[in-house]
């Protein structure tokens, strides 16, 4: 089961992610972009994600993936740490969310981060 420290290592090995503090959190930032936090005190993973597929998610897997109440309006979608299945579906995730916020230099010098194999 993937923890905070594994987010921490996996989101910090992406290009050009920082860590910041914020809403006394964790966060984490492509470019100055923020793509993911760690939010209940770091029990669980709050990342971007198209409106349409966070829907679907939570609908899917409601013990793994919720939409909080104030992240409703935009495309962010939340996921128990405890539920993931392993690293690689984190490292899924995160490099998904990190596709999203990441600026366009940095998606064409890594095509393939966070694309699924075929893509």
């Amino acid at each position: 089961m993937p923890d905070a420290e594994d987010v921490r290592r996996i989101a910090l090995s992406l290009p050009d992610t920082t860590e910041k503090t914020a809403w006394s959190m964790p966060t984490f930032r492509v470019a100055g972009k923020m793509f993911a936090t760690l939010p209940e005190e770091e029990t669980s993973l709050a990342v971007r994600c198209p409106k349409e597929e966070r829907d679907e998610l939570a609908l899917a897997e409601p013990g793994k993936f919720w939409i909080a109440v104030h992240e409703a309006p935009f495309a962010w979608v939340r996921a128990r740490l405890s539920a993931l299945e392993d690293e690689d579906e984190l490292r899924d995730i995160l490099a998904d969310s990190w596709r999203q916020a990441a600026p366009p230099h940095l998606l064409e010098a890594h095509p393939d981060l966070g694309r699924p194999p075929g893509e």
